[in-house]
């Protein structure tokens, strides 16, 4: 599958957020490997703590990774999360965002998430994409990068 640029459509929105909760805000839509590890707590609590400037700035949030939907729960409650996350277990999502790939660690190759943020405009198309995330700082990355104030 080829690799989503800014301007394509948006894969798999339905799945991901209804229109109504999408109507006239973006999507901050962050892919992350694994609840509960440290980069991704990191970054789920730097958007928690932001949550409510990224709402006056007219941006819905959510997550997906291929954990289970229970580890979602735990995970959501255990730092609460004010977002919702979506559980990819098929990584049915993950393929269509070109997020599911090949990682290395240590000279050992496997399949992983890679950490990744798409903003997604009101009508549903890719406007920007963030391919280094900084988990402590991603909503002042966003900002910045977005250049909003």
């Amino acid at each position: 599958m080829p690799k989503l640029q800014i301007g394509d459509k948006a894969p798999h929105l339905d799945k991901i957020i209804s229109p109504e909760k999408l109507s006239g805000k973006k999507l901050v839509l962050y892919f992350y490997p694994k609840d509960n590890t440290p980069g991704c707590t990191a970054e789920a609590c730097d958007l928690r703590d932001n949550y409510t400037e990224l709402n006056n700035k007219n941006f819905v949030v959510a997550g997906i990774s291929p954990d289970s939907k229970e580890s979602h729960e735990k995970f959501s409650k255990k730092f609460e999360l004010p977002f919702t996350l979506i559980p990819d277990t098929e990584k049915e999502i993950l393929n269509a965002y070109g997020v599911w790939s090949e990682k290395s660690m240590y000279g050992k190759k496997y399949m992983g998430v890679v950490r990744q943020t798409f903003i997604i405009n009101e009508k549903g198309i890719i406007e920007h994409i963030f391919e280094k995330v900084k988990t402590k700082e991603h909503t002042n990355q966003i900002f910045k990068e977005l250049n909003i104030k």
